[in-house]
């Protein structure tokens, strides 16, 4: 791997050939328009929101665990190693990585299906949707455009998922824009597929860690889990004198590096299998990016331990259950008193849609606070540690 040349390969996404911006602009003279991307959104308001938004645990539940910025600077630097022996693009990987999770609730997903709920009677609500909304308009940082202008492909990769209804809804507003992949059936440039594989890896083996440092996973359950369980045991024949938390953090390490060696392999043989000559030839030929069928049904097997034994353990539940109350009579609250919202949301005739964007732009601690400031009741703990 290490003496493939790094000149980019036929089917990267090379900024050259980029399909530009919404709103036309000189290029920079020392950047290309991906790390002009990724700047913007290095910068941006809801990028720095993220050190205080949740991945699984609560921000206040502790100063370790994982949030929603350090997931992404994780998914960024997989994703970065990955791309370099594939020869894509690096800058474009990194780009949707940092920002594809800029439309997330507080409190994780447990805010995001309770923003639905409240919203199921005007178009509902999709954190990867929101995402695409917080860069193309809710982001107010320049005097002649909403958003951030970011490049296509960067949009096209941080739009991870979409309803057919919704699809349909950016099509008729941007012909053969983002939105399309959805309704053809074709796929997102392979910078953004494997965005999406980087960010599977990331909290899969993030979540190990974070569930055994919250003592509601214990390392002896993960070691049963077969795709951690080989790494464990390497590491103890290597180190057998190994305790504490080394153990978890040497075997989660290898782990690591197997999923992304097996990612590196698996791909390049889908791609030469392909044979790709440009970035939408890859886009044509089906998803490329992926694991090794072993690795995948060991993946999967790991989702499914972290779902049963982590995310719905009944600590996680009772605190999540307690979070989708909080946003249910936030949103309750903004719609009896618009007043309260910030002006800019409070001006707008879409009301229920800009509670919306209002409410998913918290971070743990504002909506806990908000909350507390217009019931009167404190649900949860805002008070850091």
């Amino acid at each position: 791997m290490t003496s493939r040349s790094l000149l980019p390969a036929p089917y990267a996404s090379e900024p050259e050939r980029s399909r530009g911006r919404r709103y036309p602009q000189a290029q920079a003279p020392t950047r290309s328009e991906y790390q002009r991307d990724r700047d913007r959104i290095v910068h941006s308001t809801a990028f720095r929101r993220l050190v205080y938004k949740t991945q699984v645990f609560l921000n206040h539940e502790g100063d370790l665990f994982r949030t929603r910025l350090t997931h992404s600077l994780e998914v960024a630097q997989l994703g970065r190693s990955i791309a370099r022996s594939l020869r894509l693009n690096e800058d474009l990987v990194e780009a949707i990585a940092l920002a594809h999770d800029l439309g997330h609730t507080p409190f994780g997903h447990a805010g995001q299906d309770a923003l639905n709920d409240c919203m199921a009677a005007h178009g509902g609500f999709e954190h990867n949707l929101q995402s695409l909304r917080v860069v193309d308009q809710l982001e107010l940082r320049y005097p002649a455009h909403d958003g951030l202008n970011l490049t296509f492909e960067t949009r096209e990769g941080v739009l991870k998922h979409c309803s057919p209804a919704n699809a349909r809804k950016l099509e008729a507003a941007e012909p053969d824009g983002v939105a399309r992949r959805f309704l053809d059936g074709t796929q997102p440039s392979l910078e953004a597929q494997l965005c999406n594989l980087a960010d599977e890896i990331a909290y899969n083996a993030h979540d190990i860690d974070d569930g055994v440092r919250s003592g509601l996973l214990t390392l002896e359950q993960v070691a049963a889990v077969p795709l951690f369980a080989r790494y464990h045991a390497e590491t103890l024949v290597e180190y057998p004198a190994l305790r504490g938390r080394r153990v978890l953090f040497e075997g989660i390490r290898r782990m690591l590096s197997a999923q992304v060696y097996d990612v590196i392999a698996a791909t390049q043989s889908a791609i030469d299998a392909a044979q790709p000559g440009s970035a939408d030839d890859a886009r044509r030929a089906g998803p490329l990016v992926r694991f090794g069928s072993e690795m995948r049904a060991q993946s999967a097997e790991l989702k499914r331990f972290l779902f049963a034994n982590l995310y719905r353990h009944p600590q996680v539940v009772e605190t999540t259950t307690q979070a989708k109350h909080v946003v249910r009579e936030l949103f309750s609250a903004y719609l009896a008193q618009p007043g309260e919202l910030r002006a800019e949301f409070a001006q707008r005739p879409d009301r229920e849609r800009a509670i919306a964007d209002y409410i998913a732009g918290m971070t743990d601690r504002f909506a806990m606070r908000e909350h507390e400031r217009l019931t009167g009741k404190k649900v949860l703990d805002a008070t850091p540690p």
